[in-house]
């Protein structure tokens, strides 16, 4: 798994390696987005800092795969870019001392995939298909939170909801995905709430999916969310799957693998 997350991340950033004329985020830009889009941009510290083509990071947190199970230490790497856009996630889940689960997701050519296995060896899932496509498509949304001025891309569209919410929409080579988010009078996004297909015994069901947002730091100039979990919408309550306590690293512009 390590070698082809190297491999593939070098494939990710190929032509990012290539030289270009970097653009400096303005107060212009912000023109026309809805009025709380507007002050979570400016909250982010974005304007007058060089807009990010790619981003790589390091999380650390716990996960699960059933309501009521132990929760699993998970460290993770992950690589965007913003044009395409693209990404690759590496997670390493701990099932026990010894033994555990690594798990490659992304969306790259306009395509969606998960590869899961235990001990880096044995496959136990291998889902793609245009209902994936759709659920890493809305990860990637979601995700820009961590580099938040992609969210000033022309593939995004944004229409108002009112004085604390917005609706975004992103759409790649016939592909849409739309979700609602949620800021507060700071500036802050506190949620962000979408239909997103989930595995549900081996079908893949559409179901709401949030992302509450527990604290923001300061990184690289750049105020983005360092605590927040991932939450299925079921109709038994709601699941809380994921949870990211750190992000230990996180950079901008440096296409290259960890």
């Amino acid at each position: 798994m390590n070698k082809r997350v190297r491999r593939e991340v070098a494939e990710l950033f190929e032509k990012e390696k290539e030289p270009f004329i970097p653009r400096k985020v303005t107060e212009e830009d912000l023109a026309g987005l809805p009025e709380p889009v507007q002050r979570y941009l400016r909250y982010t510290q974005i304007i007058g800092k060089e807009k990010v083509r790619t981003a790589r990071l390091k999380q650390k947190g716990y996960f699960r795969t059933k309501e009521n199970q132990k929760w699993m230490p998970l460290k993770a790497e992950e690589y965007f870019t913003v044009d395409p856009p693209a990404f690759l996630w590496y997670g390493r889940i701990r099932l026990f001392p010894l033994v555990s689960f690594g798990a490659l997701d992304k969306f790259y050519r306009d395509e969606g995939s998960l590869v899961v296995k235990l001990s880096s060896l044995i496959k136990v899932a291998d889902a793609k298909g245009k209902e994936c496509d759709q659920a890493e498509l809305v990860r990637y949304l979601n995700e820009i939170t961590w580099f938040p001025s992609a969210f000033l891309s022309d593939y995004i569209h944004w229409e108002p909801i009112n004085s604390d919410s917005a609706r975004a929409t992103i759409s790649v080579a016939g592909l849409t995905a739309s979700a609602d988010l949620y800021f507060n009078q700071k500036g802050q996004m506190t949620n962000f709430v979408a239909e997103r297909y989930m595995d549900v015994n081996g079908g893949a069901i559409l179901k709401k999916w949030s992302t509450p947002i527990q604290e923001y730091a300061e990184i690289n100039g750049i105020m983005v969310p360092v605590k927040g979990e991932g939450v299925w919408k079921l109709s038994s309550g709601d699941f809380s799957y994921v949870k990211i306590t750190e992000i230990p690293e996180l950079e901008y512009n440096n296409p290259n693998v960890y």
